[in-house]
């Protein structure tokens, strides 16, 4: 194999990782804007402060970057929706765990589940931006 057959390997395998994970995403994204009707916000403490009003909202949000993060595969020029998706979802993530941290409590596993989740999102965004955009591939 020459050199530009193994570099035309590494990035359709990119592809079809960064395919995997928007996947995995848009249906994380989807359980959670299920789990945001469900009222949420009193299973986890820290985010009590957030209005019912304001969870439905971010539930409907939720709904529409799930199908901004899969969308792309049937119609390539709405590509552009997959990087501010995961951007939205990232925001979203590290909103919670700002609010866990001034909410004073000390478990912290569920802010590091969110900081984990912002940290895929802006992976896909980062390579749906710059390295692999879709309506490139």
């Amino acid at each position: 194999m020459n050199y530009y057959s193994i570099t035309i390997f590494k990035e359709v395998n990119m592809n079809i990782f960064l395919w995997i994970l928007q996947i995995l995403l848009a249906l994380h994204t989807v359980i959670g804007a299920v789990w945001k009707f469900s009222n949420s916000e009193q299973t986890v403490s820290s985010l009590k402060a957030i209005p019912h009003t304001i969870w439905l909202i971010m539930s409907i949000i939720e709904m529409f970057c799930s199908l901004s993060l899969i969308l792309p595969a049937l119609k390539k020029p709405l590509g552009i929706l997959t990087p501010i998706a995961a951007i939205c979802i990232t925001t979203e993530m590290l909103f919670f765990s700002v609010l866990h941290i001034y909410s004073g409590d000390t478990n912290y596993g569920p802010m590091i589940y969110w900081l984990v989740v912002a940290a895929i999102c802006a992976f896909i965004a980062y390579c749906r931006f710059l390295l692999k955009p879709i309506h490139l591939t």
